[in-house]
């Protein structure tokens, strides 16, 4: 009856990996840039547990006994997304990189696209901000009917419409369309970007889906489900895996509405994995370059942990980890950073004060899933549970 809660802190970064270099990301620390650019962080419970402890953190103190497990993992899989950080995690590491398009998408891929979707055309059609092109592109979308299509340094198709003048569903039959034509070139991501308001107040909604490419070998997702284990994916969970090795999908508006979901869950779910992504972190104040937002997402997330630890039983395990960095004070662009994860393990039988080091690959977290649910890890990664477990 044991239940597990993974929660993604998305973007939470630790210090750039050694290869960091060959994706223009030298030098990159989401957790302590933002610390020190934000000026601290009030978040006693985090730094209770043994934040401060992760190697390579030099932003938060040390305390005399922490109370978690601490450690970090390094990304085997190339590239620095979401979904190969998600993937990766349950178990899949990536051979090669998704595929990305620094000069925009070639017409092979958008021709397709413009006539299969019936659109007049497309805007905009290469890297570029979220925030960014809607406030440059919104009013000529809405005179024109093009749909915004962009990138960014990820393997992702973005498509950005307004609700009323586009509509949403039609934005999400536009984004299906996508994804059936990009599928064959292993594109990781359709992103459906629908925003509201009027021109120079237009903003982005949590009505937000993605189209992923549907995970190409068993994950530990999978395999929990096959035996019976329920698995419930809170926030973004399910459209990361496609829907994949899944009992239940939780949609949420946010960090504020994804814990909220998640400490309902520690009242109900009877036992299994309840995943969690909380993406304002990554959405709101890593790609916005906003470190005074992510140090406040950051301290009420703190509170919310308090609240969930209340509600644990006896052999409840909470894994926080995060998928890749966004460093926050980098402003020569607004896509993510690769860097390490951290990893911190907390539970009424996790023994206090366990340094996990710096673990291989960010799939340890899923065998150690695994087995804390009973199964058998069948690898790539290796489980921690025997150590952190009194």
């Amino acid at each position: 009856m044991r239940r597990v809660f993974l929660i993604v802190l998305d973007s939470l970064g630790c210090g750039a990996l050694p290869d960091a270099a060959d994706f223009g990301d030298t030098g990159a620390h989401t957790l302590d840039h933002l610390v020190r650019a934000a000026g601290g962080l009030d978040a006693p419970r985090l730094v209770a547990l043994g934040l401060g402890h992760v190697p390579g953190v030099e932003s938060l103190p040390r305390v005399k006994a922490p109370q978690g497990a601490f450690g970090r993992c390094a990304e085997r899989s190339p590239g620095k997304d979401t979904s190969t950080g998600h993937w990766e995690m349950m178990g899949l590491v990536l051979d090669k990189q998704f595929p990305v398009y620094p000069d925009g998408f070639p017409d092979e891929i958008l021709l397709p696209f413009i006539e299969r979707a019936m659109v007049p055309g497309v805007l905009c059609n290469q890297p570029a901000s979220g925030t960014a092109v809607i406030e440059e592109l919104g009013s000529e979308h809405i005179a024109s009917g093009k749909p915004i299509v962009y990138t960014s340094a990820d393997s992702v198709f973005q498509i950005a419409c307004h609700e009323e003048h586009f509509g949403l569903e039609r934005l999400y039959e536009v984004c299906e369309i996508a994804r059936k034509i990009l599928t064959p070139y292993g594109v990781g991501r359709v992103i459906a970007r629908p925003f509201v308001g009027k021109p120079g107040a237009f903003q982005r909604t949590y009505n937000r889906r993605d189209y992923s490419l549907v995970p190409f070998r068993e994950t530990v997702l999978d395999r929990l489900k096959k035996k019976g284990v329920p698995v419930v994916g809170v926030g973004k969970i399910s459209d990361i895996f496609a829907g994949r090795g899944l009992t239940q999908d939780v949609h949420t508006e946010g960090n504020v509405d994804g814990m909220r979901a998640t400490i309902e869950l520690a009242r109900t779910q009877a036992s299994g994995l309840v995943f969690v992504n909380l993406v304002d972190f990554d959405m709101l104040y890593g790609h916005r370059r906003d470190s005074a937002g992510y140090r406040r997402a950051l301290e009420v997330f703190d509170r919310d942990l308090v609240e969930l630890e209340s509600l644990l039983r006896e052999d409840d395990i909470v894994l926080l980890s995060a998928d890749h960095g966004n460093d926050p004070t980098f402003t020569a662009n607004t896509d993510h950073t690769r860097e390490y994860v951290p990893i911190l393990a907390l539970g009424k039988r996790v023994k206090a004060g366990v340094d996990l080091g710096t673990r291989a690959s960010f799939a340890d977290i899923g065998a150690t899933v695994e087995e804390a649910l009973g199964l058998a890890p069948v690898g790539p990664g290796k489980s921690f549970l025997p150590q952190i477990l009194r």
